[in-house]
């Protein structure tokens, strides 16, 4: 017996957890079972649960390659715009850095600032 299924709305895309890829996946894996039957009885596209499989497959081979963790393109992207962000606020910090000691410099030879202010305090000098 055949049903039918009128769909009268506007469907919005299903979102599938990491866990719930894994386990289509893995049932479509399983002897007897096919990528076809599996989508079939979950209402998944074919060639999405093809993709999720190959997908899988591929990660799972270059962890074994790497023998390390294998974490996502975006997570990866992520994390090299970050990198970027920290060594752009470590260059503005450096030529900071660079301008006041040029400043204190120029300050201490024309006498601005008494090489007083800028010697340690009494509890840290070695000289006692």
């Amino acid at each position: 017996m055949s049903h039918i299924e009128v769909i009268t709305f506007n469907q919005r895309r299903r979102r599938y957890t990491a866990e719930q890829k894994a386990q289509f996946v893995a049932l479509s894996m399983q002897a007897g079972s096919s990528v076809s039957a599996v989508a079939r009885e979950y209402g998944i596209a074919p060639g999405l649960l093809f993709k999720w499989k190959k997908l899988m497959q591929e990660g799972g081979i270059v962890a074994v390659q790497t023998n390390d963790q294998v974490v996502s393109a975006s997570e990866y992207q992520a994390l090299l715009k970050k990198v970027k962000q920290l060594e752009q606020m470590l260059g503005r910090k450096t030529v900071e850095a660079e301008i006041l000691k040029d400043a204190l410099e120029i300050a201490t030879a024309k006498k601005f600032i008494s090489p007083i202010i800028l010697s340690p305090p009494d509890s840290t000098r070695s000289d006692k």
